[in-house]
Order: C-alpha cells, then sequence, then structure tokens
C-alpha cells in the first residue's frame, strides 16, 4: 500500500486517508482489537459499541488453534479461510487492521494475514485512538457481510517452534528479541499466566514494545535504530522475535521491517510456552 502510507512506513496509513476512502471498493478495515486479560475489556464488546464504518472484527482469540493449550496460536490453513471469508476479507484486497490502543494487537493480526498470504496489509497509524481524538465517525453493531475469497497459505519460515528457537540459539543462527517489560524479561516480576516461570529464554535479548511505541503510535526510524542498537541486537544476523504469547512480537516485527531488517521468524509460543517446559530460563539481565 505504498501508495498510501504515512511517512514513517510503508506498513502504515493515516486516519486522513483512510477516512478519505471509506467506503471504496475491495477496501477492508478490521478492528484487530485484543487485551490483556488483566484489564477486563473485551476487544468484541467495545467493537459492537464504536467501531470505524464498514469494520469487521477479527477475534485473536477465536481465530486460532484452540486445540492448543497455548493462547491465540496460528490456526490451520482451513480455519483461517474459513474466518477471513466469513468476515468478506479476501486475500487480495486492501486491508486495513487497527486497535482500541494505539498500537498493541494490529500488528498481530497485520503479521497473521500476511504470514497466511494476504498482499496488501496495513496498519492504521494511531489506530482508534486518533481516529476518535479528530472527531472522526463511529458506528455500532455488527458488520455487513460481503462475499470474499481466501487462499490461505501458511508461510512456515515466518513462524518459530519452541524447538526452532532452541536450536538457533545452541548454534547462534540467530537472536531472540523479546517484546515484554525490562522486569518480566530478568525475572522480577510475576507472569501473568500460572504455570509460567518467570525469567527469559537463556541468550535472548530485550526490546521492550514501550522503546518503539510512543502515545500508540511507532517510533520513528532512527529512535527504533537506536532501541534495537542498545538491547545489543547485530541487524546483519537473523532475529527472532518473541514475547508473552506472540502478540507484541509482532509490533517489534513491525518495526524492524520498517527500518528495513525484517524478522526471520515470529516465536509463536513464546514465552508463555517455553516458560511453562522444562528449557533452561534465565534470570537477570541479558547476557
Amino acid at each position: 500500500m505504498n501508495d498510501t502510507a504515512s511517512p514513517e512506513s510503508r506498513y502504515l496509513v493515516s486516519t486522513d486517508w483512510l477516512a478519505a476512502h471509506l467506503g471504496a471498493p475491495n477496501l477492508v478495515i478490521v478492528d484487530g482489537s485484543w487485551h490483556m486479560p488483566a484489564t477486563g475489556r473485551k476487544g468484541r464488546e467495545e467493537f459492537l459499541k464504536a467501531h470505524i464504518p464498514g469494520a469487521v472484527f477479527f477475534d485473536i482469540d477465536a481465530i486460532s488453534d484452540i486445540s492448543s493449550p497455548l493462547p491465540h496460536m496460528l490456526p490451520t490453513e482451513t480455519l483461517f479461510r474459513a474466518a477471513m471469508e466469513s468476515l468478506g476479507i479476501g486475500r487480495q484486497m486492501k486491508i486495513v487492521v487497527y486497535d482500541a490502543l494505539g498500537l498493541f494487537s494490529a500488528p498481530r493480526v497485520w503479521w497473521t494475514l500476511r504470514a497466511f498470504g494476504a498482499v496488501d496489509v496495513a496498519i492504521l497509524d494511531g489506530g482508534l485512538p486518533k481516529w476518535l481524538a479528530e472527531g472522526r465517525p463511529t458506528e455500532a453493531g455488527e458488520a455487513p457481510y460481503y462475499p470474499a475469497r481466501f487462499d490461505a497459505t501458511l508461510d512456515r519460515d515466518w513462524v518459530a517452534s519452541i524447538d526452532d528457537v532452541a536450536a538457533h540459539l545452541a548454534d547462534r543462527r540467530a537472536q531472540v528479541l523479546d517484546a515484554r517489560a525490562a522486569e518480566r524479561f530478568r525475572g522480577e516480576a510475576p507472569e501473568p499466566r500460572a504455570g509460567v516461570r518467570p525469567g527469559h529464554i537463556p541468550g535472548a535479548r530485550n526490546l521492550p514494545v514501550s522503546e518503539v511505541v510512543k502515545d500508540g503510535r511507532l517510533a520513528d526510524p532512527d529512535a527504533i535504530h537506536k532501541a534495537v542498537e542498545a538491547a545489543g541486537i547485530d541487524l546483519s544476523k537473523p532475529v527472532i522475535t518473541s514475547c508473552g504469547s506472540g502478540v507484541t512480537a509482532a509490533i517489534l516485527w513491525l518495526a524492524l521491517e520498517t527500518i528495513g531488517a525484517p524478522p526471520a521468524a515470529l516465536y509463536d509460543g513464546s514465552w508463555t510456552e517455553w516458560g511453562a517446559s522444562e528449557k533452561p530460563v534465565a534470570t537477570g539481565p541479558a547476557d
């Protein structure tokens, strides 16, 4: 969507552009709002009360591998295709994703759509907060259905398993970059999910998303470069992004791709899987 991009990133579109294109053919707007369970907020309930006109709701928890004990893992291609077609999202359409916090869960939806083959996906710069602050219109209720076709093919190279991560760290083929807050990474704060040990993957580096997201918007490329460098990441080597459960890892993916350094993969199970496994755990600062 280069012709629609915000100057900060070819993967961002402005509220001005979206407002001017509401109702345009072949455009689908996707509300990808998801909230940490402890907040008590429900993305779908909020969507039904108010959303950008014409938007459909992408439920990160429902459009997932519900057979997995881990939260919101990627679904099968068959399930994803059915879910997208039920929402009227076509693989060849222009897709603009936003969330209720500005820039939190939208990158996970953006990444998921692209991983399954969507060809033209962007994120609304500033998300719903910026849209509302500018006094732009919203509507309530369910979205209307329009038929669409989505031939889903997952690019499995984009997804790292727990064994992939362990192997890459063992032979130092790739770096793991963890998006969690520093206190959680160091093991100084309790994990929000039962049975998950505090700490981090041995050898991982830490880049909290707060370093690359400012007031619900992606930081500028210079700031991202500095944050990545401060985290000890060598951009000439492959990077696997990780977080608590695979959501904010996609923010790091967006940040890295924005500066021309797309990650090698995203660890879908992230710390929820690793911390509950028998894999070794490190605490304290990155080594």
